[in-house]
Formats: C-alpha cells, structure tokens, sequence
C-alpha cells in the first residue's frame, strides 16, 4: 500500500502562523524534506518536532525525486516543507508533487501561511483579479515579461530580493509608466513589517534613497485601473 506525501506550509515569519494541524503532521510523518535542514531545524525545535530530516532543494530535486517516490510506495509518510510559505509557490515542490501525482501516489496540501496573499490584500489594490509571477527571469525574456505584464488588466503580484529591489522598481516604472499605483510590501508577519504605498515613480525615487532588508513582495495595479498620485508613506504593523 502506497504512501503519502503532504505538503506543509511553514511560517513566512511569526512562528504563531504555524498550525496545530502541521504541527500533528510533521510529528507524525516518517520523514520531513527540507530546503535548508538549518532553517527547518529551528522550526521543529520550536515545536519539539523530532521527525528525521533530509534536504530537498532546488539543486537535488532532480536526482532525489525518483528514490522519495519508491520510499512512498514503499508506505512511507512524508511530509514537504521549504524554509518559509507553502512549497511549489517560487520554492521546490512541483516536481515532488507531479510526480507523485503520476505514481498514483496521494499527495495533500494543508492550507497555511504564503507572503504574496496578505501583501495583495494589505496593498489596498484591487484582489478580484490578479495575477502571481514569483521571481522575474533575470535576464532572457524579462524585457518581454514586464511588456506582456504592463497591459494586463489584473493586478500583478511579484517577488524581488532586497537587493534587486531598486533596479527592478526602475524597469517597472519604464515599462508600467510612473504613474502606475503600486505597493512595496516587506518582512510580512515579522516584527518590522512595513508597507510602502505610492506610484511606481515614487517607490523608485524611494528605494533608491532607502536600502531596504528582508523578503519584498511588489504589487502593482492593472493597466485598466487609473493611476493616482498616491504618497510613498511606510506604514508599520
């Protein structure tokens, strides 16, 4: 009889995010998969969480795949975990559970904790209709990304690292217009969460005054939304 593979969302930062239900989970699992045992260390220890680890990540997931999928045939319980959200959203996860999928092997979600849902939701732009594009390509296609993304209708919700931050609100504002509504959301459910409000010209001309630190979710309003001249003023939680 096949296993069962579960996906367990982990704090983007308040350990007090964490559910009773994925704490019973990893308890209760054979194995856990971690991005980064260190980070997840820190997590189960919290919890008195005593399930022997092993690293999953972007850079063995390949290679790994095959032989996690025989353990859970086998009847293995195993439970998924990157080193904060819910995997497969910009972290490792898809594959595990595509190929899980395709075994025949049953995989469950549990619902839990993601950085870009409250950072659309506390942006104050529209949520009906939106669209998700994690990390940006680097270099091949991006030009062509933000081109496709600028006359879209729904809002766009995407994630950039402090350091990129300024250049990639410079694209933006080019490509989107710098009257574009926007909102720079950081550090969501840690104790320093802020959020920046303003057009795409002005969080610029802000981020480049202003180093900023920890995880940056950008939000920006649709094409067909009329953009207003709102201030950059950070708000803190």
């Amino acid at each position: 009889m096949s296993g069962k593979l579960y996906i367990v969302p982990t704090p983007v930062g308040n350990m007090e995010d964490m559910t009773m239900r994925a704490v019973r989970v990893l308890r209760e699992a054979d194995l856990i998969l971690a991005e980064d045992t260190r980070t997840s260390g820190v997590l189960m220890k919290h919890f008195d969480i005593h399930t022997p680890m092993q690293s999953h990540h972007k850079y063995n997931e390949h290679e790994a795949v095959r032989g996690i999928v025989e353990r859970l045939e086998g009847g293995m319980t195993i439970a998924l975990v990157s080193d904060a959200g819910t995997p497969g959203i910009s972290d490792p996860g898809f594959m595990l559970s595509r190929e899980c999928r395709r075994a025949g092997i049953c995989v469950e979600c549990l619902p839990g904790p993601t950085a870009f849902v409250p950072a659309l939701v506390a942006s104050g732009l529209p949520c009906d209709r939106f669209v998700f594009e994690g990390f940006l390509p680097p270099k091949k296609g991006r030009a062509t990304r933000l081109s496709s993304l600028a006359a879209d209708g729904r809002t766009v919700v995407i994630y950039e690292s402090p350091k990129r931050l300024p250049r990639t609100l410079r694209q933006l504002a080019e490509t989107f217009g710098r009257d574009r509504e926007a909102a720079v959301c950081r550090e969501i459910s840690k104790i320093h969460e802020t959020v920046h409000h303003g057009t795409l010209g002005e969080l610029n001309e802000y981020f480049e005054a202003n180093n900023p630190r920890g995880e940056i979710v950008i939000v920006i309003s649709g094409q067909t939304m009329r953009s207003g001249g709102g201030s950059s003023e950070e708000t803190d939680r």
